[in-house]
């Protein structure tokens, strides 16, 4: 994933996040992305408990064993195996997973995530660097999410910028902030846990009361190349996990078993032929208003505008040229045309029952990789996968493989569409 665009003047400007892949997304009965009923995420504060609960439902994924497939990064095929791919040194063997695991149905909202940062820094001083500027409507009027208030009560300083965005996936995430928020879960209070299913895809979904305990659970923070430290709990997932998720059909449709696209078998090497259709959201709520258009996900396909939405309470003005970035209109308009819509409202399920693995915003794994040639080793570099709402289709193939320093600064500023999805391993 990269945003490539020049700061001498900004003559030219290219935002695209290149290398992120989409979530696989199957039919309910029939594996031609069907659509699910529309789940609503929690973030609220339950005043019979101690601390903020929200409440997660992730989808078990099986078939542990099921055979992984070679992939060139970026490139339009798919391989049984890396013996069969033209170069044996570039292909990469991905989504093969032993275990069973769960993955989230859907991606951390913005209101789950306002929940996390009022209970991690209650005195809103920003210590851990969870917030940036740039994520305030004031700063950035169409894709700010979050508001911080110093002179607030405690616990109560960040809140969500407009109503618009509670639903809204979180996009302002690195792979400290999200293992932050895995750790704060891991760390919390269980208040409950039911199962529940419908047609073939079985859910879980769970309550906690988050802790403030951020710098050790599941991942140990002092150290740069942090993995998971337990067997069992709340994770981020893996590259594998993340693409058998999406795209991995136990019941053998698409190619070796793997769609091209989270919500679709799609034909590998037709290029964008067999894509899925792209979201339409309302312009002042950023609500799917053509979710009977099945399959259907957020990204910017070829020929059409980019899914976008601005809160209706501001001035079209402010929406069309007020960004942090000191970029005049045009290049503002030509960098950031994308928008992330509510959460789950597209319909189309992967595999196993996810939403929003395509399109939408890119999400981090916990996968370390190493640098792409010619960048610093010292930095620590890990996978991202999904797709975007302001990128083309190609982004939600399987072999969209991103990778990113996991504490980019420079993105934090400037990227509002870095998301994250939780998983659960062992019991």
């Amino acid at each position: 994933m990269r945003l490539a665009f020049r700061r001498n003047g900004l003559k030219r400007t290219v935002v695209t996040a290149c290398g992120l892949s989409a979530l696989l997304a199957a039919s309910v009965t029939t594996g031609s992305g069907a659509s699910a009923d529309e789940p609503r995420p929690g973030g609220a504060r339950n005043p019979s408990l101690n601390g903020p609960v929200i409440t997660l439902t992730t989808v078990k994924v099986g078939a542990p064993g099921n055979p992984s497939v070679g992939i060139l990064p970026f490139k339009d095929a798919l391989y049984r195996s890396c013996a069969d791919a033209p170069s044996l040194k570039e292909c990469l063997r991905v989504g093969g997973v032993p275990y069973r695991y769960e993955i989230g149905q859907l991606e951390v909202t913005v209101e789950q995530w306002v929940a996390f940062l009022n209970t991690v820094d209650p005195d809103g001083r920003n210590r851990l660097r969870l917030y940036d500027e740039t994520e305030s409507s004031t700063a950035w009027p169409k894709y700010g999410q979050i508001n911080l208030s110093p002179s607030a009560g405690t616990g109560r300083h960040y809140s969500v910028a407009f109503p618009q965005w509670a639903d809204k996936p979180y996009g302002f995430a690195n792979f400290l902030r999200a293992a932050r928020f895995v750790n704060s879960l891991y760390n919390g209070r269980l208040v409950s846990k039911r199962t529940s299913s419908k047609g073939t895809f079985n859910y879980v979904t769970y309550q906690v009361a988050l802790s403030p305990q951020t710098e050790r659970g599941m991942y140990e923070l002092a150290k740069p190349k942090t993995t998971r430290v337990h067997r069992t709990g709340f994770v981020l997932p893996s590259q594998d996990e993340w693409i058998k998720a999406a795209y991995y059909d136990p019941r053998g449709g698409g190619t070796y078993s793997y769609w091209k696209y989270p919500t679709n078998p799609g034909v590998f090497g037709d290029g964008a032929a067999t894509a899925p259709s792209p979201t339409v959201l309302a312009p002042g709520t950023g609500e799917v208003t053509n979710a009977a258009t099945q399959p259907l996900a957020s990204y910017h396909a070829d020929g059409k505008a980019a899914p976008s939405w601005c809160p209706q309470q501001l001035s079209p003005e402010a929406c069309s040229t007020g960004n942090p970035l000191g970029f005049d209109p045009v290049i503002y308009a030509q960098a950031y045309q994308g928008s992330l819509s509510a959460v789950g409202e597209a319909r189309t399920t992967s595999p196993w029952g996810t939403l929003d693995q395509g399109g939408n915003a890119v999400e981090w794994t916990d996968t370390i990789t190493a640098p792409p040639s010619g960048q610093s080793s010292l930095r620590v570099w890990r996978r991202l996968h999904g797709g975007i709402s302001n990128a083309p289709a190609y982004q939600m193939w399987p072999s969209a493989v991103g990778l990113q320093p996991q504490d980019n600064v420079f993105y934090n500023h400037t990227y509002p569409w870095l998301g994250l999805r939780i998983g659960v391993i062992g019991d």
